[in-house]
């Protein structure tokens, strides 16, 4: 299973934004990595740039490659309504997001990984594909194995500060979730221009 490696802290200071949560280095050093330190910020940008930048930062806030990526503004593109609406709402059903949404994970990193080793269901059945495209009704849950509730358990302490989205209802006790809808375009922060990557793509 392919999928992002990359200095988080590293990336996050590139693009000067907190892109896999908060960020110790971003907050001592916020300026972009290499030997120019904060003056290398000071170099123009073309809009061409300025789109791959927002790209970039959707794309890798989310955990995905390339391909993947493209895959799925395709699809974006090819259902009905606003393309870069769409786009989000379908980064943001994907399973490995719902988990980290639900506190089963305290980066998508987490989530991804909680996925794929199998601790996670999907209305009673094991998933462990973290692009699985969840859909309203669908339930996520913990598998019923102390390994996997030992795990669940952890992250929801871990997460606990953090409030789940309107669009899904978590059972704290049960470590199970319910997808009561599908988010609304503006219920979500990508801090990202998103009609950016869609002009981007579009060229």
């Amino acid at each position: 299973m392919a999928r992002d490696r990359g200095p988080t802290d590293r990336i996050s200071r590139r693009y000067g934004v907190a892109l896999f949560g908060p960020s110790k280095a971003l907050e001592r050093r916020p300026y972009p990595p290499g030997q120019h330190g904060a003056r290398g910020a000071r170099r123009k940008t073309s809009d061409y740039g300025v789109a791959l930048a927002e790209k970039q930062k959707l794309r890798l806030q989310y955990g995905l490659l390339e391909k993947p990526f493209r895959r799925l503004f395709t699809e974006a593109q090819r259902r009905k309504g606003i393309t870069g609406n769409t786009l989000v709402q379908l980064l943001e059903t994907r399973l490995d997001n719902v988990c980290y949404r639900l506190g089963l994970g305290n980066t998508r990193r987490a989530s991804r990984q909680l996925v794929g080793h199998g601790h996670i269901m999907v209305n009673g059945k094991l998933v462990d594909i973290p692009s699985y495209c969840v859909k309203p009704g669908d339930v996520v849950s913990v598998k019923d194995s102390p390994r996997s509730q030992q795990l669940g358990l952890r992250f929801v302490d871990q997460t606990a500060a953090r409030p789940v989205m309107d669009w899904l209802s978590f059972d704290q006790e049960k470590l199970s979730g319910t997808v009561d809808r599908v988010p609304e375009a503006d219920e979500i922060d990508t801090m990202v221009n998103v009609q950016l990557v869609v002009e981007l793509y579009s060229r």
